[in-house]
């Protein structure tokens, strides 16, 4: 399938997230957003638990999401609200903890202006 064990970890970090306060367009769809993308190529489901940190309060979270075996699937932070709501307008970050290992990415659609921002990066694999 092209990704090996080596390339999958059951920890993922991603140090910089930010949901824009505004939007311009319709929503959902031009809604400005913070998404983890989880890619499961593995046999099994895979159980993940998203913790989210701030730089003024305690961690929200875990967030716990279902991966399903040799799927793929995007979060939201917006749609984030047991046990809490992400707010928007706040610097956070966050780390991924699988029971399986997985591959993780991060995209943000900045809605704010008519002249849209993504940006999207792979987040930063930890010790599996």
């Amino acid at each position: 399938m092209g990704i090996t064990t080596d390339d999958r970890k059951k920890r993922w970090a991603l140090p910089e997230g930010y949901i824009p306060e505004e939007s311009t367009g319709p929503e959902p769809e031009m809604e400005s957003h913070e998404t983890i993308c989880i890619l499961n190529p593995g046999e099994e489901d895979a159980t993940v638990d998203v913790t989210v940190f701030f730089t003024d309060r305690e961690p929200a979270g875990p967030f716990e999401k279902t991966i399903p075996a040799k799927r793929t699937k995007h979060f939201r932070f917006n749609e984030f609200e047991d046990p809490e709501k992400i707010p928007k307008g706040t610097p956070f970050a966050s780390v991924l903890e699988s029971d399986r290992p997985v591959v993780c990415q991060h995209t943000r659609l900045d809605s704010r202006q008519a002249e849209n921002a993504l940006l999207s990066t792979i987040a930063y694999p930890g010790d599996s």
